[in-house]
């Protein structure tokens, strides 16, 4: 059976995904294609050895239709032979990407292939390919008679139904800002690519740095924010929440791409690559589609029981912070070590571009590995429909 090995992966950085953010005039294809072009020059790797391009995106429109990973392949002026494709498993996109090349590898059907994704989320906004009407209203009315809920909502119910309360929440995000704002900018200089745009003048710039960190918040701060949930129809139907989730406790929107080079151990060795971690093992489960956070949980006990590894022995954990309650959950169901937790910081402060999320958190989970000299890493994600992502892999 053939190994899975990561020789490296690059992100661009996060910008505010709306009107105005650094990286809002960049077509979404071009900012995942300069990172491929990258990817493959900084190894001296001849592109047309790239078996395939599996890219996340979440939000298949508009400017993101149409197999963007196929058009980013064809934009990096990669040989015409090169194939690529686009999947959808919501957040936990790029990190499928990641799991189904790292399976190809193993599988023998590639020697060289790159896991990648990309998502505007201020030219591809959220839900712009619903054309206006909710997908699940019909197919799923006859199991889930109230109809499902945002995932603002089963973020919500997560934090009433396990006692989280607003300060923990605010608290929680803090640290997420002042650890991106100290670890994560000393430990991801390399794995941050530089993106050409122009500014609100038009003149040109180089965007370099994550432009959703602030390294100025407090727990104080956060409390002045509103909560973004609350309607008065959902608290009567939900009397239960006290309404804690912000815009300060939440992962903003996001605009950003990453990619990572995965090839066989042979075919490295061959190439002259040097591996910077194996694929250890992966797993994904699907979950309650109405609380559609709690995944991560079930996720990280599967892909456990698949390796007899315990919690104890991985070296960090990449929980993503779609809402602070999510990692709080995480944390508490399973009692670990809270400095293991996102040590970089996480989503809330360093930006969730959905389909690309996954890769984020592999460059920083494995930037953290051999900052410390770590083993292994385990990276969760909880996924829209309910549905959670886990891997595992090991620092070579």
């Amino acid at each position: 059976m053939n190994t899975a090995v990561i020789v490296d992966v690059v992100r661009t950085p996060s910008a505010k995904g709306k009107q105005g953010g650094a990286l809002s005039a960049v077509h979404p294809a071009t900012l995942l294609a300069d990172l491929l072009k990258t990817l493959v020059e900084r190894h001296d790797l001849d592109p047309a050895l790239v078996d395939d391009v599996i890219t996340g995106c979440v939000t298949q429109s508009g400017e993101q239709a149409l197999n963007i990973g196929r058009t980013a392949v064809l934009a990096a002026g990669f040989p015409l032979s090169v194939p690529g494709t686009t999947i959808d498993r919501q957040c936990g996109s790029s990190q499928q990407a990641a799991a189904f090349a790292a399976q190809g590898v193993i599988a023998g059907a590639y020697d060289v292939v790159i896991a990648c994704g990309t998502e505007s989320m201020s030219r591809a906004p959220m839900f712009s390919n619903t054309a206006g009407k909710d997908p699940s209203v019909g197919p799923l009315s006859s199991r889930y008679l109230e109809g499902l809920v945002p995932q603002g909502i089963g973020a919500e119910l997560i934090a009433a139904r396990w006692k989280f309360d607003r300060a923990q929440l605010d608290a929680y995000a803090a640290r997420s800002h002042r650890l991106a704002a100290t670890v994560a900018a000393d430990q991801q200089t390399d794995q941050i690519i530089g993106v050409e745009t122009t500014d609100a003048t038009g003149a040109p710039v180089v965007v370099n740095r994550d432009e959703t960190v602030r390294p100025g918040t407090t727990p104080e701060s956060l409390s002045a924010l509103k909560p973004v949930f609350e309607t008065a129809e959902l608290s009567a139907r939900f009397p239960e929440i006290t309404w804690s989730i912000t815009a300060g406790n939440s992962s903003p929107l996001t605009d950003g791409a990453s990619a990572a080079l995965i090839l066989s151990e042979d075919k490295a060795a061959a190439l002259g690559l040097t591996p910077r971690a194996r694929f250890h093992s992966s797993a994904v489960v699907g979950s309650d589609p109405f609380l559609m956070l709690t995944g991560p949980i079930p996720a990280t006990e599967k892909v456990l029981d698949r390796t007899g590894l315990k919690l104890s022995d991985i070296d960090t954990y990449e929980v993503n912070e779609a809402f602070a309650s999510v990692p709080l959950l995480w944390q508490s169901h399973f009692d670990t070590d809270p400095d293991r937790l996102n040590p970089a910081g996480g989503a809330i402060a360093l930006g969730h571009p959905l389909g690309a999320s996954g890769g984020r958190l592999l460059g920083s989970m494995l930037a953290y590995l051999e900052a410390t000299g770590g083993r292994y890493g385990l990276q969760t994600m909880c996924e829209g429909g309910g549905m959670a992502n886990a891997t595992i892999i090991e620092r070579l």
